[in-house]
């Protein structure tokens, strides 16, 4: 998966799901930076999430998650930057 690719809805459980799919075997990931901004309360509603890698490159990739209500609104962006590990870094994660 590369910049500019993949609106994946129902891919923000954690921001990271998306950027895991993206690395190869024996690669993992951790977050170094994550960020939510909650633009509007929620008491009852059904929402959506589309996730999308922003920048994904060797070892930073910066990946985003918008939620939207049944009307569309946007109701919360969050964002995370993401550090790929390989070799020893990746091991047992």
């Amino acid at each position: 998966m590369r910049s500019g690719q993949s609106r994946q809805k129902a891919g923000c459980k954690h921001k990271g799901f998306i950027y895991g799919q993206a690395l190869s075997e024996g690669e993992s990931f951790t977050s170094l930076e994550l960020k939510i901004n909650f633009l509007k309360p929620v008491w009852k509603a059904r929402l959506r999430a589309e996730g999308s890698v922003v920048n994904e490159a060797k070892t930073i990739g910066l990946v985003t998650c918008d939620i939207f209500d049944e009307k569309k609104r946007l109701i919360a962006r969050a964002s995370c930057t993401c550090m790929t590990l390989k070799g020893k870094q990746a091991e047992g994660r």
